[in-house]
């Protein structure tokens, strides 16, 4: 199944039924009187967050949503029949916004978290309704009231606690296959992780857990659509922390020629590529450039037989990243040094990334005091009426 992340649809409550013109007409009773019933109201549209569902693949085939009219109101004071409401279910995680203006009109961050979306028009009263002491035979009844449609688009974003990111083949796919159960493809070529992939980090020491996805590899330009372009940019906007990860393949051919303009060129050539990646967030959000992130060398398998160069390409490492995070300094242990394939340094990176997951909790919980208020509903007056 393609992971489907957007999706435009068209949406139509319920028209209201129209009230009822009758008058009771019953042998032996001469002067019934008005007896038109109410119209039925139409049904809304509401959106049901559920993580049963993970893409917006439903959303490929139907594009149009219609809930169902009130019926007419009818004598002997019988009101119609309400139309069905339509619920639509939607991945947790899914922004709703105006397909004509763009604007957000929905975030779904939680389990079962509901949204009216389109409210059906309310039913028109019956004649009946009009009767008082100087108009005892009123010959008109309100029609229904419009149903609201609305065009939306609806934009999935992963809700993940982290996010591994970085060029590709950097090992991402190989570093959430250590930290989680997640089975992605693994190749060796550009661009293997087409789609994002989820994992779930068990720390059974404390007994927590979080989320963990891998992004497919980002380029130079993906702001502007390049290589995967900014198809998965917004994927990371909700995590809590970034992993970047760096290939340290580049220092492989420093071990057969340890000369130190060698070593210079791969240690730059790193820094390069770290430096892309953090224009290319900064292009899309800068907020992005905002969020913590912990900075991750992979691939030092390959030259685990000298550690001192392995230390040394870390120390050089880390005030390059510092000149480029000045306002956000690297902690002491970064960029960590890692084999994703051999599982070296993964549960120190594992424990780092929850511990700014853990602050990230504890802030929204503190934040999360308030409940958001219903929609408004719109009534028609009920003095205004339409005249047969």
């Amino acid at each position: 199944m393609r992971f489907i992340d957007e999706a435009k649809i068209s949406l139509s409550a319920g028209h209201g039924g129209p009230g009822s013109v009758s008058f009771r007409r019953e042998k032996f009773i001469p002067r019934g009187g008005p007896d038109g019933g109410d119209g039925g109201a139409g049904g809304d549209i509401t959106f049901i967050a559920t993580s049963q569902l993970s893409t917006l693949q439903d959303f490929r085939f139907k594009r149009e949503y219609k809930a169902e009219n009130g019926l007419h109101g009818s004598g002997a004071n019988k009101s119609g029949r309400d139309g069905k409401s339509v619920e639509i279910r939607i991945p947790v995680g899914t922004i709703i916004r105006d397909t004509e203006t763009s604007e957000i009109l929905h975030d779904f961050v939680t389990e079962g978290e509901t949204w009216l979306a389109c409210e059906g028009g309310r039913g028109g009263k019956g004649n009946a309704h009009f009767v008082s002491s100087t108009f005892q035979a009123p010959k008109f009844a309100q029609d229904g009231e419009a149903g609201s449609f609305r065009d939306l688009t609806l934009e999935l974003k992963l809700l993940a606690d982290a996010a591994i990111i970085g060029f590709p083949n950097a090992g991402k796919s190989t570093l959430i296959s250590r930290m989680s159960a997640a089975r992605p493809k693994i190749a060796d070529y550009p661009f293997t992780t087409l789609t994002p992939n989820l994992g779930v980090v068990d720390l059974n020491e404390v007994g927590k857990s979080f989320v963990i996805a891998d992004i497919p590899g980002l380029i130079e330009g993906a702001h502007a659509g390049l290589g995967l372009g900014t198809k998965f940019l917004k994927h990371i906007e909700r995590t809590a922390i970034f992993v970047h990860l760096l290939d340290g393949t580049q220092l492989l051919d420093d071990a057969t020629k340890p000369d130190e303009d060698s070593f210079q060129q791969a240690i730059k050539a790193i820094a390069k590529r770290y430096e892309s990646i953090r224009n290319e967030l900064g292009l899309f959000n800068e907020e992005l450039l905002k969020k913590p992130e912990i900075v991750v060398l992979n691939k030092l398998d390959l030259l685990e037989s000298d550690p001192e160069l392995i230390e040394k390409s870390r120390k050089e490492l880390r005030k390059a990243i510092k000149k480029l995070r000045a306002d956000s300094p690297p902690r002491e242990a970064e960029p960590m040094v890692i084999s994703a394939v051999s599982g070296r340094g993964v549960q120190e990176v594992i424990m780092a990334v929850y511990t700014e997951v853990e602050k990230d909790r504890e802030r929204r919980r503190q934040e999360a005091g308030g409940v958001e208020a219903t929609p408004k509903k719109y009534r028609m007056p009920d003095d205004e009426t339409i005249q047969f």
